[in-house]
């Protein structure tokens, strides 16, 4: 009981060294000590990441405006969702002059989503009021110290909104990759109401995989059209680095880029059964620390 409440002081310290502070942090919601000297499952080696590995790309990749120039470069703009306006502030944005349904979204986050499917409906002054709140919000102190994030400068984009012809929702592929090779990845459904995840290997396979407080997805779902290409394009964005996850969508065939996310549940969610926590850390080859 001690040891758990000196754990939960230690969390709100995050002046600490961050590798004392990771270690902390990671105990404290996964329940297992932290060795940073020699790190065995996925999120021992994604807390490795986030105080080891500080390439100055991937504050780029993690910004969802910025990471736009990386995937034009590296796979085309064909496969990026269609940009209807940057903004450094909300009160730049002209709600009237926005289509009937898009999406809002603060760049240097995550969870800093408004999706608008009826223009009609949106209480302006609450979505503005929201983004302020989020505008002013670092996504490293804010989290676990993910380090990409630390020098993202705050802007809010909107874009097309998605959609699939006969569906309710759009399902996210987002793709496990190792060393520039995708793995495996987890597919999400039903994210507007009650999220389902799926976990499927490159063969398209079914894992009997799961997450902490996501609900599984039963039934077995079909390989998407072009599955092979999305592998392609995730293999290619995923190009000389230990670790990240490529989200993509797949709309009748046609795949957008969603984003490049480096720390997935900010290394704190385990996979059930436990043995995966091993079978998928084994997959990251720790580099030479960039510091």
């Amino acid at each position: 009981m001690l040891r758990k409440l000196w754990i939960g002081l230690q969390k709100k310290l995050k002046f600490l060294p961050p590798p004392t502070y990771v270690k902390a942090y990671y105990e404290y919601y996964v329940g297992k000590k932290l060795d940073l000297e020699r790190p065995i499952e996925f999120n021992q080696k994604i807390q490795w990441l986030k105080v080891y590995y500080k390439r100055d790309l991937l504050t780029q990749l993690v910004d969802k405006y910025d990471v736009r120039e990386y995937v034009k470069d590296k796979i085309g703009e064909q496969y990026l969702n269609e940009l209807i306006g940057v903004y450094k502030k909300p009160s730049e944005i002209n709600f009237d002059a926005l289509p009937q349904q898009f999406v809002i979204k603060a760049t240097h986050g995550f969870h800093f989503n408004i999706l608008v499917n009826d223009k009609t409906k949106l209480n302006k002054r609450k979505a503005k009021l929201l983004l302020h709140k989020w505008i002013r919000k670092n996504q490293y102190w804010r989290g676990g110290l993910e380090w990409a994030y630390k020098n993202a400068e705050p802007k809010i984009i909107v874009e097309k909104y998605l959609e699939e012809l006969g569906k309710e929702d759009i399902n996210d592929y987002k793709f496990f990759c190792f060393n520039g090779e995708p793995k495996f990845l987890n597919i999400d459904i039903d994210r507007g109401s009650t999220l389902k995840r799926a976990y499927y290997d490159i063969e398209w396979n079914k894992l009997p995989v799961r997450r902490a407080h996501i609900q599984q997805l039963e039934d077995e779902l079909p390989k998407p059209p072009n599955f092979e290409k999305m592998i392609e394009i995730a293999r290619t964005l995923a190009f000389d680095f230990p670790f990240v996850r490529v989200d993509l969508y797949n709309l009748d065939g046609k795949i957008i880029f969603g984003e490049m996310t480096f720390y997935p549940g900010d290394g704190r969610l385990d996979f059930f059964p436990d043995e995966y926590n091993t079978i998928f850390g084994n997959y990251i080859k720790l580099p030479e620390p960039i510091l």
